[in-house]
């Protein structure tokens, strides 16, 4: 998606169910592709409506993470996961090596090109654009509940996650999962590490609650809070300088 300004990069990895049609749904029957273990539900359209709002431009991932997830490395096995939260996923048994280095080269890497072909340009003239990561987490997995509608994921660099984090509970009173129910103190996965942290860039990997995306209308509600906590960080020159630990 274009957009008007490059003083950020919206980024959506785990935006669609597609998958090729010559794996044949991976042998999985159709409702499994409406399911969290396919898609990051409703993550790409909250992605859209921010890039909306914020005038930034957003890459989004358009194939499912069961074909290949865009946001782990090539030697990760869960990067064409055999099982996904207790479900078999056929196509993916006993996946040979030339197998899964095709599905890295024509359907992970175009999508990782895609954002250092976008970043490039703006590194090589000293700027240092944030990137922002939308994903959604299921409010319950492996029979633990998730109860934080809104977390953030972030490793050493705080810029955007702290005063975000700050501001979603003090000014709108949400209970905000620091590092939940995921971690980036053990790494954000490939996405994040790759393009952001490698560069020194400020970034922000938001995990947004499936249950309370459920609507349209709820959906517009997240994006217009997420986009006013993040404006006037992202309205900061002083944001955008290489982090150094």
């Amino acid at each position: 998606m274009p957009g008007a300004s490059t003083r950020a990069l919206l980024l959506c990895d785990h935006a669609s169910a597609v998958v090729p049609a010559k794996l044949a749904q991976l042998g999985l029957p159709e409702p499994a592709f409406r399911e969290h273990i396919a898609v990051d539900l409703h993550a790409a359209a909250v992605t859209r409506l921010l890039a909306a709002r914020l005038g930034l431009p957003a890459f989004l991932h358009g194939y499912s993470r069961l074909v290949i997830d865009a946001n782990r490395y090539f030697d990760d096995a869960t990067l064409c996961p055999a099982h996904s939260d207790g479900t078999t996923v056929p196509g993916n048994l006993d996946l040979d090596h030339a197998a899964r280095r095709q599905r890295w080269q024509q359907i992970h890497q175009p999508y990782h090109r895609a954002i250092a072909d976008w970043l490039r340009p703006h590194l090589d003239a000293g700027a240092f654009p944030a990137l922002i990561s939308i994903h959604s987490f299921a409010p319950e997995l492996g029979g633990q509940s998730r109860r934080w509608p809104i977390s953030v994921l972030w490793n050493e660099d705080g810029r955007i996650a702290r005063p975000f984090m700050d501001a979603l509970r003090a000014l709108d009173g949400l209970d905000v999962g620091d590092n939940e129910p995921y971690s980036g103190r053990v790494g954000f996965g490939y996405t994040i590490a790759e393009h952001a942290e490698a560069h020194g860039l400020p970034h922000l990997l938001i995990e947004l609650r499936q249950d309370l995306l459920d609507s349209a209308t709820r959906r517009e509600q997240w994006a217009d809070l997420i986009a006013r906590r993040l404006a006037p960080l992202l309205d900061d020159p002083a944001l955008y300088r290489r982090f150094r630990a």
